[in-house]
């Protein structure tokens, strides 16, 4: 990988975390002002826009793939033009399910929830911003695709946090000076959404270099929703059998098992940020560029990837059940910690087979992708049945894992790319983890713990560093650059 992709790599990293340190970070003052009960109804709230996701149809992922095409060819015009298309078609989509979600909460409201009658009155004055929130957050994903696609990832970044510092303080601004309820704090989050929408907005037109506003084009809506349908089918597809497990052991065992399992889940997850991260700087690179090139470019981020992000889930794994002691209580820890550790293998593998998947997305069919997801799907269902009756939280937890291992091979399979250096390369680091876990598992003093994370990252280091040409030379170029004897 070349300077520039590992420059956008570290701000798209970075963009990633600062978001969430502010949603931690005011997460208790909200709960403080709102009171349990109207922090709830609005984290219901997000959550339900965030399902109406899928009216966006893909069409981000496939202006980005398209605008990517697009400027590789020097097509300015043609950039234009996707750009408008896609934004007409997340305005209507967006104003579509706006009024959908508006008569829909009404009725939930009205009939399904058990909320006192102040409190539900709060919901039914606030539902108007709720509707508008929805074709807001349409046009802006499609504005954040266009300036991805260009891979402007410093300008993405600083709009969107700037736009996350806005939505986290304005509702809470308006909660503390005008009152701490649910039209004011509704409306302060549709107004900083709006406010990110028109920055991203206006960022992506001067990134593109457009001046005017254009009506879309039939032809080139054909094209992005080709693109984009596929786009979604494979990502809903991905979003239910992500949350299928939780569902099936509430089913299975009850909810407090899913307690026992979500906590790690959630914790371990959060781990993901730099192969999110390397996905989001790949995608733009791999639409426009050669075959040939885009398999040389996939070789490179996943040894780049191996290396960079197995010490760092090798640490996560020794320190785990530590962390989970101090955050929530022994009790609590010691029912969750084996499900953490084995999920964390799950969440290494994700981020590889990520990396592939945009290999068939955006070089060999969109369409073969989302099959493999929606084919895996009953299967991966039936499985992780039998594993919760006969094997509890640990047998759900196993299942996720094999899934992704499963995932990966086939990903690698119908990617037509030269597999077997990559699956070499996995198996070494998959070994390194697998005695991270054992460790973990059978070593419980914290001075062990840390001298065990240290030896086995530094390590691991190491193997890649011997058996990696791609990491050899990024680690190469940057001691170079670090040289005070070459700045002089």
């Amino acid at each position: 990988m070349d300077k520039g992709m590992l420059r956008n790599v570290a701000i798209n990293f970075f963009g990633l975390i600062l978001p969430t340190f502010v949603s931690l970070v005011t997460v208790p003052s909200y709960i403080r002002l709102l009171g349990v009960e109207r922090y709830g109804v609005v984290s219901l709230v997000w959550t339900f826009i965030g399902y109406f996701g899928v009216l966006d149809l893909g069409m981000s992922m496939a202006a980005q793939n398209h605008i990517s095409k697009a400027r590789a060819a020097n097509d300015g015009e043609q950039s234009a033009l996707v750009f408008w298309s896609a934004f007409w078609l997340n305005l209507v989509t967006g104003v579509a399910g706006g009024a959908l979600i508006y008569v829909g909460g009404f009725v939930y409201t009205a009939y399904f929830t058990h909320t006192a009658p102040l409190l539900r009155e709060e919901v039914y004055h606030a539902l108007p911003w709720l509707a508008l929130a929805i074709p807001i957050a349409n046009v802006s994903w499609v504005c954040a695709g266009a300036i991805n696609g260009a891979e402007r990832f410093g300008v993405y970044n600083a709009n969107q946090t700037l736009g996350t510092f806005l939505f986290q303080l304005l509702p809470l601004g308006a909660a503390w000076l005008i009152a701490p309820t649910l039209p004011s704090v509704l409306a302060a989050a549709v107004l900083a959404r709006a406010i990110g929408a028109v920055l991203l907005a206006r960022a992506g037109m001067r990134v593109l270099g457009i001046d005017r506003i254009l009506m879309p084009r039939l032809r080139v809506a054909k094209d992005l929703f080709r693109f984009g349908g596929w786009m979604l089918v494979a990502s809903m597809a991905i979003m239910i059998g992500d949350t299928l497990d939780r569902v099936l052991l509430g089913a299975g065992l009850g909810a407090r098992f899913v307690t026992y399992y979500t906590v790690p889940q959630n914790l371990v997850t959060r781990l993901n940020m730099l192969p999110n991260a390397l996905v989001r700087t790949l995608f733009p690179r791999l639409s426009a560029i050669e075959r040939d090139h885009a398999d040389a470019l996939v070789r490179q981020a996943l040894e780049f990837l191996n290396g960079v992000f197995t010490p760092i889930m090798i640490v996560a794994m020794l320190a785990l059940g530590p962390f989970l002691d101090l955050w929530i209580g022994n009790e609590l820890a010691s029912a969750s910690v084996n499900v953490g550790r084995i999920l964390i293998v799950s969440v290494w593998l994700v981020g590889q087979a990520g990396v592939t998947r945009l290999l068939i997305q955006s070089q060999v069919d969109p369409a073969r992708a989302a099959w493999i997801g929606i084919v895996e799907l009953p299967f991966f269902a039936g499985v992780l049945m039998l594993g919760i009756t006969h094997f509890g939280l640990t047998g759900a937890a196993v299942v996720v894992v094999m899934r992704s291992l499963v995932d990966y091979g086939v990903l690698l399979h119908l990617s037509s790319i030269r597999a077997r250096p990559i699956v070499l390369d996995m198996l070494g680091h998959l070994a390194f983890l697998g005695v991270s876990a054992c460790c973990a598992h059978a070593v419980t003093n914290l001075a062990a713990l840390a001298v065990l994370a240290t030896g086995l990252a530094c390590a691991n280091v190491s193997w890649s560093m011997t058996t990696s040409p791609a990491l050899r030379g990024i680690v190469r170029n940057v001691l170079l650059r670090l040289d005070p004897r070459r700045s002089a």
